[in-house]
């Protein structure tokens, strides 16, 4: 580019102000006057300015700088002028390529006016490179700032999510707040899931019974996400490091591990989501552990067998020298059921009931009765479609329907021994035509574990 009285030169002034803005103190106006200040001392005329406001300087995928390029490349344009170096970007390696690969090679000249010097004369062509490695420099340090203030967060228990809460989370300033509807289902997630059925079946459930807040319980991927996040028992996690958490938990710790060990030992957490999710062949499978070296056993070819014994899996081999005996699956299925239909729980009749456990979702309904009562005056006044405030009404009356038939439900009964019968019950008529999965349910409610030495079966069953 040669300046002259008689030669104009055709410049375009690009601008930017990233997100982090008010760490710069670059404003877009500020850089407009000095760039109009610079090109006027240099008789340089201004054709255009390039504008991007509110987009970072780590890539190069910004409206106004594309918009920049393509002006280049249709030969349009003698220089373009920046204020600072970092506004054309702060990556190195898109500096170079844009002032080699983009503006060079289109006869384009560059300059930025803070650094002083411009791409006509040696000494701006070899400060090109020195500077863009200082832009490169503080683009590290400030995303290095930026992970540290993060880390930061996260070992103080905050959750960090952008604003997205979990599913049974509100984010209130920063922080994870119970949302008391969509906690109840997660809950009944976990206690499902932990009691036999699988990734799918409680997919089916959960989108036919609930509406989350982004309208349904949308896919098997939601539902595996949810069982496997520890932000459920009080922990946060970023970088993969986990840390103690400042909110409120809404699953045990012990619920939330049994959950974990399901997943491995059924191999329902598979890295194909394609194929279709587990579904336990047998009986007995996950409630059967080896009495000699403790290790679960497991389904194959018609029997119970021990994994420390079969070696088909060395995640679950305790004893590689454990002898303890195979059990046909058919003679121990036959023993259990035995057992379980004679079992007799009238002697816990007069016990104590445990006290069950209150809930108390009273303040939730009267929001939402409330919330009605406003969408139906909106109706009245007319500011908002039938078909609108139908579908609101309906949305809001199910969830008050699920949370009154939850308190009557876990407030009135004496959950353990009712269930232990009910179950005892239910399994007796699934035997002769059932679904295996739904005989499963069952027997996780009223067995805890089988221990098997060799021909002695030791049935425990789950305390009332």
């Amino acid at each position: 580019m040669k300046q002259g009285d008689d030669i104009m030169i055709n410049g375009a002034c690009y601008v930017r102000v990233s997100t982090d803005n008010q760490l710069e103190n670059y404003s877009i106006e500020e850089q407009t006057d000095r760039l109009k200040a610079y090109c006027k001392a240099k008789d340089i005329t201004i054709v255009k300015f390039y504008t991007d406001g509110g987009y970072s300087g780590g890539n190069i995928n910004r409206p106004g700088l594309q918009q920049l390029l393509s002006d280049v490349e249709n030969k349009s344009l003698d220089a373009v002028i920046v204020y600072k170096l970092d506004r054309l970007s702060r990556s190195q390696k898109d500096t170079l390529m844009l002032i080699e690969d983009k503006f060079l090679a289109n006869h384009v000249d560059f300059i930025s006016i803070n650094e002083n010097f411009d791409t006509s004369t040696p000494l701006g062509r070899a400060m090109i490179g020195i500077l863009s490695v200082f832009a490169q420099l503080e683009k590290d340090q400030i995303t290095e700032r930026f992970t540290m203030g993060r880390i930061g967060r996260a070992k103080s228990g905050y959750f960090h999510g952008g604003g997205y809460a979990p599913t049974g989370y509100h984010y209130v300033s920063g922080n994870l707040v119970i949302n008391e509807y969509e906690a109840l289902q997660v809950k009944e997630l976990y206690k499902r899931f932990a009691n036999g059925h699988t990734v799918h079946d409680c997919w089916q459930y959960m989108n036919k019974k609930y509406a989350s807040k982004n309208g349904v319980w949308k896919s098997e991927t939601l539902i595996r996400n949810v069982l496997k996040n520890q932000v459920y028992i009080g922990k946060v996690k970023f970088k993969n490091a986990v840390y103690q958490g400042n909110h409120i938990p809404i699953i045990s710790e012990a619920l939330f591990n049994e959950v974990q060990e399901i997943f491995r030992t059924s191999r329902k957490d598979m890295d194909s989501l394609k194929r279709s999710p587990f579904k336990a062949s047998t009986l007995l499978s996950s409630l059967v552990y080896c009495g000699k070296c403790g290790a679960k056993f497991h389904g194959e070819h018609g029997n119970y067998s021990c994994y420390s014994r079969t070696k088909g899996d060395k995640r679950y081999v305790i004893d590689p020298d454990c002898k303890n005996k195979k059990w046909k699956a058919e003679e121990l299925d036959k023993t259990v059921i035995e057992y379980i239909s004679g079992l007799d729980f009238s002697e816990l009749e007069d016990l104590s009931p445990e006290e069950p456990h209150s809930l108390d979702y009273s303040h939730r309904i009267k929001e939402i009765e409330k919330q009605i009562e406003k969408l139906i005056d909106l109706y009245q006044v007319g500011n908002i479609p039938i078909h609108t405030i139908t579908e609101k009404i309906n949305t809001l009356t199910k969830e008050k329907s699920i949370l009154q038939g939850t308190m009557d439900t876990i407030n009135d009964t004496k959950p353990t021994l009712i269930d232990l019968k009910a179950a005892k019950d239910r399994f007796a008529d699934l035997l002769l035509s059932g679904d295996l999965q739904e005989k499963r349910y069952c027997l996780t409610i009223l067995i805890d574990k089988i221990i098997i030495d060799d021909d002695h079966v030791n049935i425990i069953i789950r305390q009332a």
